[in-house]
């Protein structure tokens, strides 16, 4: 694998300290010129790194002060990602997963590629089925890197969701989604009761923690019982709505 860029590292040496802990809400990070001093990066590098940590919301600069850890908690993403057992909790449903693999696989050249590791390599794999009343609304077919949760597979994921169980492990840094309708193969059809000839929604997701990604997930959903919103607030601005927003649409079960 190329080396990594210098501001990239840079920040996930930061990322790093702040999601262990050594640096807390409202701590000052070390300034331009400290990191300049401490790491040997030139001034436009540790100036990107922090540049960059700001708009990601890990930190915020106050002109002639200095820059300090932000509060995680009141940051806000344009696309979040949530633990479904909670959604369907929260409407009042009842969720219910059925797991169909748990077991470590030979990594794909997809997974090889989203979790930068060897092609063929060993990685924890989980699949299993959510349901919403009983009514099948998610396939999830999730990845691992093999040093990030080494007791991954050891879990009961009828009783406590992977996403659940890796964010208890370490908070998510970052996340990227794809988005894309298809249609099903056979066997994700007969596990999701669709209908013949009915497309599905799959999205890709793929997290980081301590600066590395961490797991590639597949998420496939019926066409039928999914939909995405989401709602945008660019920092600093008050929401002017209290609606909360909705990812499975609230469909009658």
């Amino acid at each position: 694998m190329p080396a990594k860029p210098r501001y990239r590292q840079l920040k996930e040496l930061i990322i790093d300290r702040i999601s262990t802990g050594e640096l807390k809400p409202s701590d000052r990070v070390p300034s331009e010129m400290d990191l300049v001093d401490s790491t040997g990066v030139s001034r436009m590098t540790a100036n990107r790194a922090l540049r960059e940590l700001t708009n990601e919301g890990y930190v915020k600069r106050v002109a002639g002060v200095g820059t300090f850890v932000a509060d995680v908690t009141a940051a806000s993403h344009v696309l979040e990602v949530r633990d479904i057992a909670a959604e369907i909790e929260g409407r009042g449903h009842r969720h219910s997963a059925l797991v169909m693999q748990c077991c470590e696989t030979a990594a794909s050249d997809e997974v090889a590629a989203a979790l930068e590791c060897d092609v063929g390599a060993r990685v924890p794999n989980v699949m299993l089925v959510h349901a919403e009343n009983g009514v099948p609304i998610q396939l999830e077919d999730r990845f691992i890197r093999p040093t990030f949760a080494p007791a991954f597979l050891q879990q009961d994921f009828s009783a406590v969701t992977p996403s659940a169980y890796l964010s208890a492990i370490a908070p998510l840094q970052e996340a990227e989604h794809k988005v894309r309708a298809q249609m099903p193969e056979p066997d994700v059809r007969e596990r999701l009761r669709m209908r013949k000839r009915e497309p599905c929604l799959v999205v890709l997701r793929r997290t980081w923690a301590h600066g590395e990604p961490v797991t590639f997930t597949r998420l496939v959903h019926p066409g039928d019982r999914y939909e995405l919103a989401g709602h945008y607030i660019p920092p600093g601005t008050e929401t002017s709505t209290d609606s909360d927003v909705t990812v499975l649409r609230k469909f009658n079960l």
